[in-house]
């Protein structure tokens, strides 16, 4: 449920893409305010500039031009390594393709993270059980990823993104990889993390997921033409 308190905002966000032959204008523009506890999907044809607004919000790339701040912190003209911190320290991934480390366990894909972070490391161990717990793997704790369905791979990958407590969850197409059942199981993990006060901005061109945000915002040919609060109720 939103709290009034923003983790987003972006005014007139541009992003050039300059190849030295040509300029690309992959973002035109773009305003956008995503308030604690929002349950927001991007949604918009290949193309859009969605992929690009996804690299912007979780910090691996910087805008053209235009103010960006996660969690009142301006992301706009830091350095590389300032931007690395404030994406370890505020943003969770999940991606389409898991990107788990498939030689170490999944409680050690989730510890990741928390090692990088310098949490020690029987903290480490008892937050990343706790985690797995909590997105129903608490008996796949010492299983490898290539002894996990595409679904629990998924929801180690989830468990993973929450590990540092980040401001916000992203994730880039969670539900791409997966057969309808698994699929409807992620849906749900994230519907109830929504429910448990989590931010989540999610990119994705699966209408059923989509339609279990509390906000769909669409964009087209680099600029938001939607911003819309849906049914669903936290």
């Amino acid at each position: 449920m939103a709290t009034n308190e923003l983790i987003i905002r972006m005014n007139e966000i541009r992003k050039v893409y300059d190849t030295g032959k040509v300029k690309v204008e992959a973002l035109k523009g773009i305003n956008l305010e995503i308030e604690k506890g929002e349950m927001v999907a991007i949604v918009g044809p290949s193309g859009s500039g969605k992929s690009t607004l996804m690299n912007l919000i979780g910090c691996l790339d910087t805008p053209t031009s235009g103010i960006y701040e996660i969690g009142g912190q301006a992301v706009s003209g830091v350095t590389r390594d300032e931007l690395a911190d404030i994406r370890n320290r505020r943003v969770g991934f999940v991606f389409q393709a898991f990107n788990l480390l498939p030689h170490i366990t999944a409680l050690e894909n989730v510890e990741l993270p928390m090692l990088f972070g310098g949490v020690k490391p029987h903290e480490r161990r008892e937050r990343a059980s706790q985690l797995l717990d909590r997105v129903g793997l608490g008996e796949r704790l010492d299983h490898k990823p290539t002894e996990l369905s595409g679904g629990q791979m998924q929801r180690v990958a989830i468990a993973r993104a929450l590990a540092m407590e980040p401001d916000i969850v992203l994730a880039d197409e969670p539900t791409g990889n997966l057969d309808s059942s698994a699929g409807g199981d992620i849906m749900s993990i994230f519907t109830d993390l929504w429910q448990q006060g989590r931010t989540l901005v999610i990119i994705t061109h699966d209408p059923a997921l989509a339609r279990r945000a509390s906000r769909v915002v669409e964009i087209h040919d680099g600029r938001i033409t939607s911003d819309q609060a849906t049914n669903a109720a936290a």
